[in-house]
């Protein structure tokens, strides 16, 4: 396997495509509704497309931070049909991982499946399948200028960098013991997504079930899906994935909120206390300063690979 990695190296910064279609279903998290989400491959330049194929004339929902119409608690995109899909952070977040650019998701339901509240289950599929190198280079969005946004305490940055790839900073601080004060730096090299981030879960509090389910939210979350939190006890009988869990989560969001730039970023990103909606503020300010970035490909084969080999290992 080692040899197929090194020698994958040299196919670079292409864009990648699904070898072959997969398939995934499971309950919303929030809807509590039954989904089925079949993931096809896609021409060069498609970017990351959702259909909703329940409804009678499905249009297209292109993953786009201008798409964002709800950020509570998960990302909902909507399409200017008003044809919406939820929580599509998780999915999102396996797609850059990997280094997945161009993919068709038919969906039928409502919102992606939260399977176990991780992008595992995701990263899995997209192995099984295998990805399949395109002929056009990837576009990377390389930031140009730094872009801050604050609201409160909390606050995310987006800087400047010489890398290739997206490299992440947050930090969280919560009163529970069993989060306390948690901070991580990655860097999402080929291989770091799906070793160190995917298995990571969504998480809560069980004082704030009741309420949730009576905003709409929630309905589909159980012990089987979200790590939950009562006071400063984990209620999962299986415990944490990591100590650290808490934190590799916010960085797994951040990085399909990211996603919704509209590619791959080369830059870096800091954050205090990050969520969707602190995301979505940051990817809206970049979007809006067409001096502060600019897409990037690379033109020589000896430039840093995210082939397929090597991000799936």
């Amino acid at each position: 396997m080692r040899r197929e990695v090194e020698t994958s190296l040299s196919r670079v910064a292409y864009q990648h495509t699904l070898n072959s279609p997969v398939i995934c279903a499971g309950i919303g998290v929030h809807s509590g509704t039954r989904a089925r989400m079949v993931m096809r491959p896609a021409p060069v330049g498609t970017g990351l497309v959702f259909y909703r194929t329940d409804m009678a004339a499905p249009e297209a929902i292109p993953a786009h931070g201008e798409n964002v119409s709800e950020v509570q608690l998960g990302t909902t995109l909507i399409n200017q049909a008003g044809q919406t899909v939820a929580t599509v952070e998780h999915f999102l977040a396996a797609c850059a991982g990997v280094g997945l650019d161009n993919l068709i998701v038919e969906i039928q339901g409502p919102e992606v499946p939260i399977m176990d509240g991780s992008a595992a289950v995701f990263c899995d599929l997209f192995r099984q399948a295998g990805l399949k190198r395109q002929p056009a280079y990837r576009r990377r969005i390389r930031v140009l200028e730094p872009i801050e946004v604050r609201e409160g305490v909390k606050w995310a940055r987006l800087s400047p960098s010489e890398d290739n790839v997206l490299t992440l900073r947050a930090k969280i601080e919560f009163k529970s013991e069993a989060i306390g004060t948690q901070q991580m730096a990655l860097r999402l090299a080929p291989g770091q997504f799906a070793a160190d981030i995917a298995f990571a879960r969504t998480f809560g509090f069980s004082r704030d079930v009741e309420t949730l389910k009576a905003m709409g939210l929630a309905r589909g979350g159980s012990l089987d899906n979200a790590v939950v939190i009562d006071g400063d006890v984990i209620l999962n009988p299986e415990g944490l994935r990591s100590e650290d869990e808490f934190i590799r989560h916010k960085l797994l969001d951040a990085i399909g909120d990211l996603m919704l730039a509209g590619g791959p970023i080369a830059g870096s990103y800091e954050a205090h206390q990050p969520g969707h909606a602190m995301n979505n503020k940051l990817v809206r300010a970049l979007l809006a300063r067409g001096d502060a970035w600019a897409w990037e490909t690379d033109q020589s084969v000896e430039a840093e690979s995210w082939a397929a080999e090597a991000v799936l290992g």
